[in-house]
């Protein structure tokens, strides 16, 4: 199955909560706050939205930042992903 976006939505996948010690250990950790950092899986068409034009200014791959209460947490094929609006969106992860 895929999951494919209408209008301004943007699916994410959420990175993994790590914390790395002071000796460069890395751990996994579930009872950390889970990052707001996030990878572009699918971008919808944009568009029409509400009577304004939405131009996408992400695409699939980029690494965004979003709001910490946005979206909606969806669960498909064992997989956890997260549906939010473009304006969610804060900022985009260059390296």
């Amino acid at each position: 199955m895929k999951l494919v976006p209408l209008g301004d939505k943007v699916i994410l996948k959420q990175k993994d909560a790590e914390v790395t010690t002071k000796s460069g250990i890395v751990i996994a950790g579930a009872e950390k706050e889970k990052p707001q950092e996030a990878e572009v899986i699918a971008v919808g068409p944009g568009g029409m939205v509400d009577g304004k034009e939405v131009t996408m200014m992400v695409k699939p791959g980029d690494v965004v930042i979003y709001s910490k209460y946005a979206g909606t947490e969806v669960k498909l094929e064992d997989e956890e992903f997260i549906v939010v609006r473009q304006n969610d969106i804060v900022a985009i992860v260059e390296k």
